[in-house]
């Protein structure tokens, strides 16, 4: 493995195992934490990598986000950083999500390691660790309002902050191929790895122990679709919502239920958590859905999502993964049916 990718790994384990300690060092908030950081990695930049990493906030550029390896993306490559400008870079990213939502993005990155061992020679250039885009829109400030997105294959961290405070924090997208991890390669990753357990498992439990009635309502298709809906675009189109009731269900199947919500909603920072779930709170049980397509048991494609009348989480595990095992590749999101990327919403949304 490159020395390079070596040094970029370890960094990010180390930045794992600090937790939140960025954060209680200064007792900030996240915005402001975040805010100190950027301007930190700003500052070590040189004027053609400040070209490709600051964006007016205005740009069209802010609200364009995807998840497939591509080419190239909007925003400054840790590959085109320097070690120091890396560790800083990640550090921003560290200030903007919690503990978990922390080790899930670097194992998703880590994982592009994995991805090259096991596809072989000629992935080198689409499996890279540092192929993770870090973009800032605006002018990171106590006052006004700024952005930062963090994104790179299998993984779009999206946010806005304004006046002190993070005012939005999606979409927020994770993947993982392997789902889990099967074979026992050398790499940074050992076999077993479960990037998105907890997405997975607590759905399983929630739809195989709900009443047969409630479980009725949840499936809405036999099938799993192959993809979740709206990848990409700015905004979702949604329809009216589809399953069950959190408020028809047993009480054991509603805290189940909140648990897999809590999952999503606090991959960010604690003030940044709360607020998402006191806006999810304020939807109420009975405008909240929870959707079922596929199979109910692992290696057959599965996908669920979650509905209220403020937020949405869609996950799906259809796709074999890098070496053909099949349904072993999970796509999961979080979106802000309020507006991602603090939008407003389009007429008729």
């Amino acid at each position: 493995m490159h020395r390079r990718n070596l040094f970029l790994i370890a960094s990010l384990g180390l930045l794992t195992l600090l937790g939140f300690s960025l954060a209680m060092k200064t007792g900030d908030a996240p915005a402001s934490q975040m805010q100190k950081f950027v301007s930190a990695w700003i500052d070590s930049l040189d004027d053609a990598q400040r070209t490709k990493a600051l964006v007016a906030y205005g740009s069209g550029d802010r609200t364009t986000w995807n998840f497939i390896p591509l080419e190239t993306r909007k925003g400054l490559p840790l590959m085109e950083m320097n070690v120091a400008q890396q560790t800083a870079a990640l550090r921003a990213v560290r200030a903007a999500l919690s503990d978990a939502g922390y080790e899930k993005s670097s194992k998703i990155m880590q994982n592009e390691s994995m991805l090259r061992i096991l596809e072989g020679p000629g992935s080198e250039a689409k499996r890279n660790p540092e192929k993770y885009y870090m973009t800032i829109y605006g002018s990171p400030a106590d006052a006004g309002t700024w952005g930062m997105s963090f994104e790179g294959h299998h993984l779009s961290l999206n946010f806005v902050c304004r006046d002190g405070v993070v005012v939005d924090s999606t979409p927020q997208f994770f993947a993982a191929n392997p789902a889990t991890l099967l074979s026992d390669v050398t790499g940074p990753l050992p076999k077993g790895t479960r990037i998105l357990r907890d997405e997975e498992e607590i759905a399983f439990e929630l739809v195989n122990k709900m009443q047969q009635s409630d479980r009725q309502q949840a499936v809405i298709d036999d099938k799993s679709p192959a993809e979740i809906r709206f990848a990409s675009l700015p905004q979702p189109e949604l329809a009216a919502a589809e399953g069950v009731r959190m408020s028809d269900l047993d009480r054991e199947s509603q805290q189940r239920l909140n648990k897999l919500i809590d999952v999503y909603a606090k991959a960010v920072p604690a003030e940044v958590a709360d607020e998402r779930l006191r806006i999810i709170q304020a939807d109420g049980p009975a405008e909240i859905y929870f959707a079922w397509a596929g199979a109910t048991k692992p290696g057959i494609g599965h996908y669920y999502r979650i509905q209220g009348k403020s937020f949405l989480i869609e996950f799906v595990n259809t796709q074999p993964d890098a070496e053909g095992n099949p349904a072993n590749h999970i796509h999961a999101v979080y979106r802000d049916l309020t507006g991602d990327f603090d939008l407003p919403i389009k007429s008729g949304t």
